[in-house]
C-alpha cells in the first residue's frame, strides 16, 4: 500500500478502496466482520472529508462565474507594465484565490495558467530558443508561487485540511483557520514578497518591459463586460465563508460553515446540481480522502506508528532537541522526491513523524506538527511530478527538464531554509 501511495500506479481512489477492502476482509484492525466494515467506511463520515469536498465547490464557483479570471486579469492590467510587476501580478492572482480554492491544480493550473499562457506570444516567446524572453520566467513564477500560497492558508490546499485532521487524531493537536495563517505568517510574507525578485535574479527574463500586457488584459476584461450578478454573489458567499472560518468557530464547525456556503451557492444558482455532479475531481477527492483517513487510523491501530517512533527516537537520542526538530522537518521535506502527491506524502509519513516527535523527550509537539504541515505545500516545488500543477507547467515546454529539476532543487532549498530559519523561532516562541 505504501508503494502504491508513492508511485501511484493506480488512481488514488482505487488505491484507497483496495486498501480498506483488504483490511476489512482480513480483519486487520477489528476482530468481527461487522466492526471491520464499519471501520472501513468510517472515513466517509469524517467532517474534514466533507469540508474538503465543499471547498472544491468554491473553486468551481470561481471558474463557472468567471470571478477568478476577472481577478487575475485585473491584477495583470494593474501591475503588468514591467516584467517584474507582471511576476507579482501572477503571484497575487494565486494568493487572492488561495483561501477559497483547496485544489492548487484547479487554482494554478485551471485559472492562473490559462491566462498567463497567452502572454508569451505577445513577445514572440515560445517553447524552445525564445522561452527565456519572458515565458519561462512567468511559468516558473506562477508554479513556485502556488507552493507558497498552498501553505499560507488552511483551505489553500486539500492536503492541509487532511494533515490537520491527521494531526488532531494522532497527536491531539487542533489548529483553526486563523491559527494556521498566523503560524505561517513570517515565513509566508518573506517567501511570497521575495519570490518574483528571486526568480528574476536566478532565472532572468530577457524582456524587462511589457507594455503590451496591460493593453491585452484590458481588452480581455472588456470582452467579459461588467461584473455579473453571479460573480458578485460568489464574492459575497466566499467572504461570508472566510468570515465564518476565522471568527465563527465558537458557533459553527468549519465544515458546517462550508456547507452553509455551499447551500447558498445552490440556492442563488451560482452552481447547479448538474455542475456539482459533473465535477469529477471533487468526487474523486471525496473517495480518496475518505479512504486515506481510514487507512491512516489503521496504521495507528496495528502499532506501526509506535514502532516507527521507537526507531526514530533511538537514532536521534543524542542530538539536541532543536537539532532534532530541524532534522525531522528537513527529512520529511526531502522525502517528497519519492512522492507524486502531497496528500499521499502526508498520509504515508505525517503520522509517523508526529509519533516520532511525541516519543522524543522535550520535543515541542505543536511547533513540530505545524512545521511538518507547512512543509507540505512548499515541497510541491521540488519536481515535475511533486504536485498537481507541476505537470501542467512542465508540459508547457517553456522550462526544460534540466532547468525544471535544477530550479526545483534551488527553490526547494530556499523554501526549506525560510521555513526553518523563520518558522522555528516564531513557533517555539509561542506567539501563534
Amino acid at each position: 500500500m505504501i508503494a502504491a501511495l508513492i508511485t501511484e500506479p493506480l488512481p488514488g481512489p482505487v488505491v484507497g478502496i483496495l486498501g480498506i477492502t483488504v483490511a476489512a476482509a482480513l480483519r486487520l484492525v477489528s476482530p468481527t466482520p461487522d466492526d471491520a466494515i464499519r471501520w472501513a467506511l468510517s472515513g466517509f463520515s469524517h467532517s474534514t472529508v466533507w469540508l474538503i469536498f465543499v471547498a472544491f465547490m468554491f473553486g468551481l464557483g470561481y471558474e463557472k462565474t468567471g470571478l477568478g479570471r476577472r481577478i487575475a486579469l485585473g491584477l495583470v492590467r494593474a501591475l503588468g507594465r514591467r516584467t517584474l510587476g507582471l511576476g507579482y501580478a501572477v503571484a497575487l492572482s494565486d494568493l487572492v484565490l488561495a483561501p477559497f480554492t483547496p485544489s492548487n491544480t484547479a487554482r494554478s493550473g485551471g485559472m492562473v495558467y490559462p491566462i498567463i499562457k497567452s502572454i508569451p506570444a505577445l513577445y514572440d516567446s515560445a517553447p524552445g530558443r525564445s522561452a527565456r524572453r519572458i515565458g519561462a520566467y512567468l511559468m516558473w513564477t506562477a508554479f513556485a508561487a502556488t507552493g507558497i500560497t498552498s501553505s499560507m492558508f488552511l483551505t489553500a490546499n486539500a492536503a492541509n485540511l487532511f494533515a490537520v485532521s491527521l494531526m488532531k487524531e494522532s497527536a491531539g493537536i487542533s489548529v483553526g483557520w486563523g491559527e494556521w495563517s498566523l503560524g505561517f505568517l513570517p515565513v509566508g510574507l518573506v517567501l511570497f514578497l521575495s519570490l518574483p525578485v528571486l526568480v528574476y535574479l536566478v532565472f532572468p527574463p530577457e524582456v524587462k518591459i511589457s507594455r503590451e500586457v496591460p493593453v491585452w488584459a484590458a481588452h480581455e476584461l472588456g470582452r467579459m463586460g461588467p461584473v455579473s450578478r453571479r460573480e458578485a454573489t460568489m464574492a459575497g458567499i466566499a467572504l461570508l465563508a472566510l468570515g465564518l472560518w476565522i471568527f465563527g468557530a465558537r458557533w459553527l464547525n468549519p465544515t458546517t460553515a462550508a456547507l452553509v456556503a455551499f447551500c447558498l451557492m445552490m440556492l442563488t444558482r451560482v452552481l447547479s446540481w448538474r455542475d456539482v455532479l459533473g465535477y469529477t475531481e471533487a468526487w474523486r477527492v471525496l473517495v480518496w480522502f475518505a479512504t486515506l483517513v481510514t487507512l491512516a487510523d489503521g496504521l495507528q491501530r496495528v502499532g506501526f506508528l509506535s514502532w516507527f517512533a521507537a526507531r526514530m527516537t533511538a537514532g536521534l537520542s543524542a542530538v539536541p532537541v532543536t537539532t532534532r526538530l530541524v532534522l525531522l522537518v528537513a527529512v520529511f521535506f526531502v522525502a517528497h522526491y519519492m512522492f507524486a502527491s502531497l496528500t499521499a506524502h502526508a498520509t504515508a509519513l505525517l503520522p509517523a513523524f508526529l509519533a516520532a516527535g511525541a516519543a522524543m523527550p522535550d520535543m515541542p509537539a505543536r511547533p513540530l506538527a505545524l512545521l511538518l504541515c507547512y512543509a507540505i505545500g512548499l515541497m510541491g516545488v521540488l519536481t515535475p511530478y511533486a504536485t498537481g500543477p507541476a505537470p501542467i507547467y512542465f508540459a508547457s515546454g517553456f522550462i526544460g527538464r534540466t532547468a525544471f529539476w535544477t530550479l526545483g532543487g534551488v527553490f526547494g532549498a530556499l523554501f526549506l531554509a525560510g521555513l526553518l530559519a523563520l518558522g522555528v523561532p516564531w513557533l517555539i516562541s509561542g506567539i501563534p
